[in-house]
């Protein structure tokens, strides 16, 4: 089956330095692009993250301090990187929770005016998780009934994550063959940060995903509480999240004049 596509998805894992999206950096970045007319490339980059990357961290994904002491900085990269990603869709795996929100953390760190607002994105792992609840190599293996040889390796997970699509495209008569549907179909929850800390509610407006205003709608919040707006900007959250707080807000500003 080939994937109905109205423009180019960008299929795309990270090795990173951890899981703290707002503190840690990206090892190694790999893009799987295809086209509508099913054309593909493909660009893997092993990243300089200007900081060590931990003993058990490279026990996982294999690269070490020593690999990437030479190669480029993110920001070096940031914009070979937005080339090839921009007016795309995109497709990881875990990639709502994980990778989009720290590739966008990297891009803005970059300067780079990444926003996710055009762009669709389908995670493979919430549609799996869906059916059939499993890791990446047991659904290589029962989707594509091959074995994941070099997990943890961002080309052989970008390239699986692409396969184990278009497997759940074929077993799944159910699921649309279209990039909106199927990124609709792999959210949890409707985030406007992809980090979750700022969530649509069932009328699109806008509310708090965390803390004492868990529910309650940004605009009301930022006009009863001024200072809140403050302390996130000044607290450890991601960067995506403060501009995306920061669009709120000036929003809720020009529609009072």
């Amino acid at each position: 089956m080939q994937l109905q596509l109205t423009r180019p998805i960008c299929f795309f894992d990270l090795e990173t330095t951890g899981t703290n999206i707002a503190k840690d950096r990206i090892v190694e970045i790999a893009i799987l692009k295809v086209y509508p007319n099913g054309n593909k490339e493909s660009k893997t980059w092993l990243v300089n993250p200007e900081m060590p990357i931990p003993e058990e961290v490279s026990a996982i994904h294999g690269i070490t301090d020593e690999q990437v002491a030479q190669e480029p900085t993110f920001k070096d990269l940031s914009k070979d990187v937005y080339k090839m990603i921009k007016d795309c869709d995109l497709g990881g795996f875990n990639s709502d929770r994980f990778d989009i929100p720290l590739l966008a953390e990297e891009m803005l760190r970059a300067d780079v005016d990444f926003d996710m607002k055009s762009m669709a994105a389908i995670d493979v792992q919430t549609i799996f998780h869906k059916m059939e609840k499993r890791t990446l190599g047991a659904a290589y293996k029962f989707y594509c009934g091959k074995e994941l040889v070099d997990a943890h390796s961002a080309e052989a997970d970008t390239l699986a994550t692409y396969e184990v699509l278009l497997s759940q495209l074929d077993r799944y008569p159910e699921l649309e063959n279209n990039v909106k549907k199927l990124a609709a179909f792999s959210t949890h929850r409707r985030f406007v940060d992809f980090a979750g800390f700022i969530a649509l509610d069932e009328e699109d407006n806008e509310v708090f995903a965390f803390g004492k205003h868990k529910g309650k709608k940004v605009h009301e919040v930022l006009e009863k509480e001024p200072g809140y707006f403050g302390w996130i900007l000044n607290a450890d959250f991601p960067l995506y999240t403060k501009k995306v707080l920061t669009q709120i807000k000036l929003s809720g500003l020009n529609n009072k004049f």
